[in-house]
């Protein structure tokens, strides 16, 4: 079943589904059909609007929550379907006829499929109990409602002719030829989709019903499987890195259209478990704060000029007297809009829904984030020299001074992450004792790790000879066999190419994966995979005895 897109609206129908008695559920419903007639999918509604025309109350929650229509038709037709679920209708008992899902379909010489489509465009259905089974149904009223509405629509939908038995076989010839020569489901669906003028999915539904009542013939026997969780992290990497979305279609066997779902859904778990911290304060709530905090920075005089770095500093040192310390208002400002940016990034994040993210949605919550984490290297570039100056106080004879710089650069950063603006205080106050704290515990550790471990034996350090070759003498080995390997690879065809690369590990940064894996990503079993591996690593020796080159392992 589809989920709610307002979380508003979930909470209500939980609330009348568990607190409202069985009649005051069916007159709801009835109300929620009347307004669905009114209810106009362009404009946007209060959500305490919403709820009193439903429920006849007017709640105290949520007082500045505005639904858009879209979302509004969406969540109330599925808020009649739970609450006639809770009620139990049996359609016997109904004041007036029930049409099934089938029924409709024959009345108006249509597919249950294209009913399915009416209910998502506002043909109302709700919950029956059909003797002992509880299925979909549809009032005979709200039926002629809807075709009323949409006559144009309905009178196309039964214009659309179903298969016959020729097509059907025809269908199913051409595709067991084009499966034969190496295509995949996707691309043979399209191809006979365009050569035969019906729609993708009627050939594709049409195939997949066929392998289902044929599984001894079937046309697709080793047809994808679902694509498991590391596939599709590796086409969101893939895309990332600027795959285009038809080539990993046709690499997986999936169309364009699920490879950016896959894309989505993935960009969507990474952000859902990206951690987002920040200090909260009432004032990010208030209406206009986004006007107020995101505002331009403000300006404070510079009363000292420009920092000129003493002479015959290390050129990092240097470096941080060009970048300007920061005025407490300035520091208020900063931390303000880093952690309010966060803030509207969590918010935003608290509305994604995995299976059906939207790409709007996470560009706003990659750009605050963004935006977040420039302010935070703007405060972390103003408070270096602050950190040299603590280092310098806290360096021991024979210590090393940019290692306890870089030590206290992490120590800043956390400081940055979890200081409270609002209480009053300057930042270089808070940050200096976290420093400091920091040293106290890592100074002493490293004394005692040096102690434990020093020793006087000269013999300890003298290491034996390497009696290895070259390092760049195998380094060119290596890289010559690989590129003797490379140029009969395109000999392959381009599934059995792509097995070899990924079961050995061929691909720049790729780890060698097992048949099972290769399962996985190419959707068949991993006999399978290592029937097709054997027969191009067959293929691989073949062409290396007729050209007599020397390749290790093949």
């Amino acid at each position: 079943m589809s989920q709610y897109k307002n979380p508003a609206i979930r909470q209500l129908k939980d609330q009348q589904v568990r607190y409202a008695p069985r009649d005051v559920r069916l007159e709801q419903i009835d109300r929620t059909e009347k307004f669905l007639e009114q209810l106009d999918r362009s404009r946007d509604y209060r959500y305490q609007d919403l709820c009193r025309r439903i429920t006849d109350y007017k709640p105290e929650m949520y007082p500045d929550l505005m639904v858009s229509g879209q979302d509004a038709a969406h969540d109330l037709r599925l808020f009649i379907e739970d609450l006639s679920d809770s009620a139990d209708l049996q359609a016997d008992n109904s004041p007036e006829q029930v049409l099934t899902v089938e029924d409709v379909s024959r009345q108006f010489k249509v597919s249950t499929k294209t009913v399915d489509r009416w209910r998502s465009r506002g043909l109302v259905s709700r919950r029956f109990m059909f003797g002992n089974r509880k299925r979909i149904g549809f009032l005979k009223s709200s039926v002629e409602r809807f075709v009323a509405r949409h006559a144009d629509d309905v009178e196309r939908g039964a214009q659309f002719t179903q298969l016959s038995e020729a097509e059907r076989e025809e269908i199913v010839s051409r595709a067991r030829r084009l499966a034969r020569a190496g295509g995949c489901p996707a691309e043979i669906s399209r191809r006979l989709a365009r050569r035969l003028g019906r729609a993708v999915e009627t050939i594709r539904y049409t195939l997949k019903n066929h392998d289902q009542q044929h599984p001894e013939s079937p046309v697709f026997p080793d047809a994808p499987q679902p694509l498991t969780d590391e596939v599709k992290k590796e086409i969101y990497r893939g895309f990332r890195r600027g795959t285009a979305a038809e080539r990993l279609a046709k690499r997986y066997c999936r169309t364009k259209a699920s490879v950016y779902r896959i894309i989505g859904e993935m960009r969507a778990r990474r952000l859902l478990d990206q951690p987002i911290e920040f200090i909260f304060n009432a004032s990010f709530e208030d209406p206009n704060a986004a006007a107020e905090i995101l505002g331009p920075a403000p300006v404070v005089p510079d009363k000292h000029g420009a920092f000129r770095a003493p002479p015959g500093l290390p050129p990092y040192l240097a470096q941080l007297y060009s970048i300007p310390l920061l005025t407490k208002e300035q520091e208020v400002y900063y931390f303000r809009k880093m952690n309010y940016l966060k803030f509207c990034a969590a918010q935003l994040r608290n509305q994604l829904d995995v299976s059906r993210a939207k790409s709007r949605v996470m560009d706003q919550i990659e750009r605050h984030l963004d935006e977040s984490v420039d302010v935070k290297n703007l405060v972390i570039r103003s408070n270096l020299r602050l950190v040299v100056s603590i280092a310098k106080k806290h360096v021991k004879p024979g210590g090393n001074f940019f290692e306890m710089v870089s030590d206290g650069n992490i120590s800043l950063i956390r400081a940055i992450e979890k200081f409270d603006y609002s209480r009053g205080f300057k930042f270089s106050t808070y940050s200096t004792w976290a420093i400091m704290k920091n040293y106290a515990r890592s100074i002493p550790a490293e004394h005692t790790h040096l102690d434990r471990y020093r020793t006087g034996s000269d013999e300890f350090f003298q290491a034996s000879a390497d009696q290895r070759s070259d390092q760049f003498e195998l380094e060119l080995v290596n890289h010559l066999q690989h590129e003797a390997i490379m140029s009969i690879l395109n000999r392959l065809e381009e599934r059995e190419r792509n097995i070899i690369m990924f079961r050995f590990g061929l691909n720049q940064d790729a780890e060698p994966q097992t048949l099972e894996q290769l399962g996985g990503r190419f959707g068949v079993t991993k006999e399978r995979i290592r029937q097709l591996e054997s027969r191009a690593l067959g293929k691989l020796r073949k062409i290396a005895l007729e050209e007599k080159l020397d390749i290790p392992g093949i």
